[in-house]
């Protein structure tokens, strides 16, 4: 796009997960009318994340949430209910993007509605951060792309940890040999009360 608009509101990435600067309209002043609406599709784990991280955020709204499971979905509209904070609940998402109150989704599904959500998105007006896996293969991030470019959308991938100022540090440590050969590396992954846990372990020669 050849100037910065309003749904330009995403930029760089959080210290919680999602850092984010918004990029203001023309005017130094802001009003309520000018604020990024938001909606957060899948809130049983990550998605619950984005709503702590997105409230905090100047000049965002979260406005809307979608989850397909209804006990999840109540337990988080009730959060708002007791802050008397408005929001709009949905179960499907296809409703949600009739609704002309967002602005932009933010989706943290499970991983093979990611390329779906995006692309229905794109199509229905609205920007779209996705979190990883963005698609199962290369077919379908091609198709976010290109619904991204045909309606001139904004779509960003939460990809923190590769910018992670430790990780960028240790990926040449590692290259330049300083670990010796690697053998092999095992990733573990894990639940525990609901929260994952990744634990990667290398073995040096």
């Amino acid at each position: 796009m050849s100037k910065i608009t309003r749904r330009d509101f995403i930029k760089g990435s959080m210290a919680a997960g999602v850092t984010m600067a918004i990029l203001p309209p023309h005017s130094s002043v802001r009003g309520a009318n000018d604020d990024i609406r938001v909606a957060i599709v899948g809130i049983r784990s990550k998605g619950r994340a984005h709503i702590k991280d997105f409230r905090a955020v100047p000049g965002v709204r979260v406005v809307a949430l979608c989850d397909a499971d209804r006990n999840i979905l109540d337990r988080e509209v009730d959060k708002f209910k007791r802050r008397d904070e408005k929001i709009d609940a949905y179960v499907d998402y296809r409703k949600l993007l009739d609704d002309k109150n967002i602005d932009a989704v933010v989706t943290a599904t499970p991983n093979h509605w990611h390329t779906l959500i995006a692309v229905w998105a794109c199509q229905a007006g609205k920007d779209v951060y996705v979190e990883k896996p963005v698609s199962h293969e290369i077919w379908e991030g091609r198709k976010i792309v290109e619904a991204a470019r045909k309606y001139k959308r904004i779509v960003q991938a939460g990809t923190q940890n590769r910018s992670d100022v430790g990780l960028r540090e240790a990926i040449p440590y590692i290259q330049q040999g300083n670990l010796g050969k690697i053998l092999w590396v095992r990733g573990l992954c894990s639940a525990d009360s609901g929260k994952r846990r990744l634990q990667s372990l290398v073995w040096p020669g």
